[in-house]
């Protein structure tokens, strides 16, 4: 008999917040990522499962504000999720997410606007796409994420305080 994976909850938060060109730290906390990247199978078979523990801790990393190491865990994710599937895409948008919100604290709200609005690209090419299981894609609010992101690329300039965090997207 095999053990689950533990849930994201119970998993370690890295030391720090990497911040490239910027951290106090020479590095990002590696040390503490590869623990949650060995629970990445090598391929998801069909899709992935919403309630994965590294795809929910790579969500909740970024809602914490650790937007680098969010990007790192959900890269991983995304690369063993099925070819062409539906997963792929709503992943590379919250990888996308992650990015931007990892540049807005870096102060570079245009390049935070492009990536934003190519993750609101992505969000509408997967709406095109039949939903057909219990997968990621197939349980998130996509609407609600996207409509979050409309509002964020409607101000004149972003700021900092103006990251996307998935929770809220959860909650309404």
């Amino acid at each position: 008999m095999t053990t689950p994976p533990p849930a994201a909850g119970n998993l370690p938060l890295p030391r720090w917040a990497y911040v490239p060109g910027e951290s106090e730290k020479s590095s990002a906390d590696y040390e503490t990522l590869a623990q949650i990247t060995v629970l990445v199978p090598p391929r998801f078979g069909g899709y992935v499962p919403a309630r994965h523990p590294a795809l929910r801790y790579g969500l909740m990393l970024n809602d914490r504000g650790y937007f680098w190491e969010a990007q790192e865990i959900l890269e991983a994710v995304w690369a063993a999720a099925p070819q062409g599937g539906r997963e792929r895409i709503l992943l590379r948008a919250c990888i996308l997410i992650a990015t931007a919100n990892l540049r807005l604290r870096m102060q570079k709200p245009h390049v935070a606007a492009r990536l934003l609005g190519e993750a609101l690209g992505e969000l509408d090419a997967l709406g095109m796409r039949n939903a057909s299981g219990d997968g990621f894609a197939d349980c998130f609010p996509v609407a609600a994420l996207a409509a979050l992101i409309k509002a964020k690329l409607e101000r004149t300039q972003l700021a900092k305080a103006d990251w996307v965090a998935f929770a809220v997207a959860i909650r309404t």
